[in-house]
C-alpha cells in the first residue's frame, strides 16, 4: 500500500489482544504471534501497551547475524530471519534495542513482525493493524494521522548516545521532538522511590 506507514500510540491500548490473535493468522508467521505485548507498571497500572518490530533503518538484528540470516527489503522491511541461514545462536534477540526478535526453539529460527510481509507487499494492510479497535496499532497514510491524532509521530529515539531511525512511527505528545529510552534513568528511578519509602 504505497504512501501508507505504520503507527504505534501506547496510549491508545486497551489490553484487549486483538493484535496478538490476529499476528498469529498471519501466514508468514506459522500459528505464532509475533506483538510485544505488555504491562507498562504492572504495579501501579492495568495499562498494557503492544508493539511490533521498529524496522530500524540500520538494523542492529542483521549487524550481528554471523549467517548473514536477516535481511532489510527495499521498502524498509526487516524480515524474520532466513530458515536456511539462520543458525538459532540469538545474537539478534540479545542485540535488538527494543527487544524485538524471538527465539523459536521448536523451528531453531529466529522470527519477529515483519509486518505481515506477505499483505503488504500484496497491497494488504497488516493483520493487527485491521483488527486494532482503539487504533493503537494503525497501518494508514500520514495524512491521516495529522488530521485525526493530537499526537506527533516520531521514529528517532535513543538509546544512551545510541541514535536509532525506524521505519516505524510512535506517537509522542507534540512538545516531544525525541524519544530518550534508557535503561538507566528507570534504574535511578526506583532506586530514588526504595530510598525515599525506607527514610
Amino acid at each position: 500500500m504505497f504512501g501508507y506507514e505504520f503507527y504505534v500510540d501506547p496510549s491508545r491500548c486497551i489490553g484487549c489482544q486483538s493484535c496478538v490473535q490476529a499476528c498469529a493468522e498471519c501466514d508468514t508467521h506459522r500459528g505464532h504471534s509475533m506483538i510485544q505485548f505488555d504491562f507498562i507498571d504492572r504495579r501501579e497500572t492495568i495499562a498494557t501497551a503492544a508493539f511490533v518490530c521498529w524496522h530500524c533503518e540500520d538494523p542492529t538484528c542483521a549487524q550481528v547475524c554471523p549467517a548473514d540470516a536477516i535481511k532489510k527489503y527495499d521498502d524498509g522491511v526487516v524480515g524474520s530471519s532466513l530458515k536456511p541461514r539462520c543458525i538459532a545462536c540469538s545474537n539478534c534477540v540479545l542485540a535488538c534495542p527494543f527487544g524485538i526478535p524471538k527465539l523459536m526453539a521448536p523451528q531453531q529460527q529466529m522470527m519477529k513482525c515483519d509486518m505481515c510481509y506477505d499483505r503488504t507487499s500484496a497491497g494488504k494492510r497488516p493483520m493487527c493493524a485491521t483488527v486494532c479497535p482503539s487504533q493503537a496499532l494503525a497501518y494508514v497514510p500520514p495524512e491521516v494521522i495529522a488530521r485525526e491524532r493530537r499526537e506527533k509521530a516520531m521514529n528517532t529515539f535513543w538509546f544512551g548516545e545510541q541514535k536509532i531511525t525506524t521505519k516505524v512511527f510512535m506517537m509522542v505528545p507534540a512538545e516531544k521532538s525525541e524519544v530518550h529510552v534508557d535503561v538507566a534513568d528507570y534504574i535511578w528511578e526506583a532506586e530514588d522511590a526504595l530510598v525515599s519509602q525506607t527514610e
